[in-house]
Order: structure tokens, then sequence, then C-alpha cells
């Protein structure tokens, strides 16, 4: 009889947490960005602890007007202004004055007689179907970035909804984090050293990957911009948040938006400017990645980049933007659980080899 109690409690128990992570389903991007909030700015809320410790309110309250102050309102206005650039480019797009068809042309009458051969070896001569399927996706691409600036403006009420529930979560994470990690370290069915070491993977792992990722994820596109700006790129600020968002892919990153760009205008006549757009992605842009990144994401995390490309594209195939936090931080899991299992396997050895 107790053997069917305790198993008739674990399936309610299995039943009730599952729907309650149904109830919270809608707002998974939400708790997920308040919990990553909340982690990255408990060293700043300690600090005004320690200078206001009898008001934790007070210093709570502070901590989150910072996070407003330094990452909401500023994502916000270069969403909107990103949105308004791209809209800018659809609309040239669908007038005419912006032609990719023509500068694909340009491209092909640049190629050299060798490149026509190779290209000819390949079965890729049918250039009128290249352009046209390259006019059109372009095209789609740009109109899927106007299409959400409309859409923004018909779910506002839920986007400030979902921008609440995760101030609101992170004032309470800030406020008694210390004191919920200690109640649901007692409620996971693990061993001490176990809950802990994987505890402290997660932390890690969040703190390195935002911190190392969106560091350099910003540097490269401000440099990314305004180096497009210089050589008279038109919307230099979509190459630049495109060069931002490409360069949380390691080892590919920028590259996929640069090394076109500076192919084309070496091909079209525009050689210095190709050169200079070839050495500042190389040295300049390339560089913070090579210098940046390994100090703030592969010091912490230790995880190989093949392992963090893999994980970062598989987590954003499948659970979207949020995916680029929850790969690498799965992957690091994974292979802490795996450590955590090899290191108690060894033990039982060394005890028979004594």
């Amino acid at each position: 009889m107790q053997r069917l109690q305790n198993r008739s409690f674990a399936v309610f128990t299995l039943a009730v947490t599952l729907l309650f992570a149904w109830i919270l389903q809608p707002f998974f991007g939400a708790i997920l960005w308040g919990v990553v909030a909340a982690i990255l700015f408990a060293p700043v809320n300690e600090r005004l602890l320690r200078r206001w410790p009898r008001r934790r309110n007070l210093a709570t309250g502070a901590t989150l007007l910072l996070i407003v102050a330094l990452v909401i309102v500023p994502t916000m206005v270069l969403g909107m202004a990103l949105l308004r650039e791209a809209t800018w480019v659809y609309t040239q797009i669908r007038s005419g004055e912006i032609d990719f068809g023509h500068y694909f042309l340009q491209v092909q009458a640049a190629l050299p007689q060798w490149a026509h051969i190779a290209l000819e070896r390949f079965g890729l001569t049918d250039y009128d179907a290249i352009r046209s399927r390259l006019n059109s996706g372009l095209a789609s691409s740009f109109q899927l970035l106007a299409a959400h600036a409309f859409n923004f403006g018909q779910s506002t009420l839920s986007f400030f909804l979902s921008l609440g529930v995760m101030l609101y979560l992170t004032f309470f994470l800030l406020r008694d984090g210390k004191a919920l990690a200690a109640r649901l370290e007692t409620m996971v069915p693990l061993a001490a050293d176990r809950r802990q070491a994987i505890l402290e993977k997660f932390v890690t792992v969040v703190q390195a990957t935002i911190k190392g990722s969106i560091i350099v994820a910003i540097v490269q596109g401000i440099i990314g911009g305004v180096v497009f700006w210089a050589l008279g790129v038109h919307a230099a600020l979509l190459w630049g948040v495109s060069m931002g968002l490409f360069s949380l892919l390691p080892a590919i990153g920028t590259g996929l938006v640069w090394v076109p760009v500076a192919l084309y205008l070496l091909l079209t006549g525009a050689v210095w400017k190709g050169a200079v757009l070839v050495f500042c992605g190389l040295f300049v842009i390339g560089m913070v990645d090579n210098v940046l990144r390994p100090i703030l994401v592969g010091r912490d995390t230790r995880l190989p980049d093949y392992v963090v490309l893999i994980s970062t594209l598989g987590g954003l195939e499948v659970f979207g933007f949020n995916g680029f936090i929850i790969g690498p931080v799965v992957a690091a899991l994974f292979i802490a659980v795996w450590q955590i299992l090899a290191k108690e396997g060894e033990k039982p050895a060394a005890a028979l080899n004594d």
C-alpha cells in the first residue's frame, strides 16, 4: 500500500509540474530573460546592498532601474531604428531604386574567364534564374523585417505584458535569489556535491555566454556599422546589427555579412573600398572576436568552439532567439553531468587498484 501511495504521489507531482509548465509556456521568454538578468546583475545588487544593508527593496529597485536604463531602453530604441531602416530598404527594393539583380549582373560581368569556366563545370550558368532567386529571396527577407514593424504595433500590449513579467520576476530574483536557490537545492533529489557542481556550472555558463556574446556582438556590430557608413554602403545600421547578430555564431560570424559585400566592391571596381573592408573585417572585426571571446567566454565555460557553434545553432533552431542562451547552457550541463559521472566512476576503480 505504501509503495502504491508513493507511486501515485510521484505521478501526481509530475502531472502538476507539467501542467504548471504548460501554464507558464506563454511567458517562457520573459522568465528566461528574467533569470538571466538576475544572474548578470546580482553582483551590482550585492554592491548596492553593502551600501544600503537595511534597504533591500531600495537596492533591488535601483538595480532594476539600472537594467531598464542600460539594457531595455537602448534595445527598444535600436530595435525600432532597425525596423524603420529595414522598412525603408524594402520600399527602395519595391520601387526599383535598389535592384539586387542589377548588382548581380555587375558581379557577373566582372568575373574573370576562369570563374565562368568553373561555374559552367558545376552547372551554375543559369544566371537569370540565380538573379531572380537572389532578388526575390532578399526582397522577401526585408519584407519579413518590415512586417515585424507592423506586427509590433499590433502586439504592443503582449510585448509590454511580457516585459512587465520579466522585470517583476527579476526584482524578486534579485531580492530573494539566494534564499530561493537554497530552497530549490534542497528540493532537487541529488547529492549535495552534485547539486552544487551543476548549479555552479549553470550560473557560470549563463554569465559567460551573455557577458561574452553580447559584448562581442555589440563591439563587432558598432565597428562593422561604422566601417560600412564610412565606406558609403547603404543601410549601415542594418548591416551593423546583422553583423552583431551573426557574431553570436562562433567561427563563421560576421564574415557572412562583410565578405559578400567586400567581394561585390572588389569585383565592381571599388577596389580601395573592398580592400579597406577586407582589412577591417580580418584585422579589426575579426580580431575583436579572436581576442574578446576567449577572454569573456572560453575561459569561464571551457567549451570547445565546435560545441559552442553546434549547440548555438541547434538552440536557435529549436528555441528561436532564446536558443543562443539555452543551447550552450544545455551543452555545458551535459558535459558537467558526464564529468561528474566519470569522476565517480574513477573512484571505485582507484579503490580496487589500492
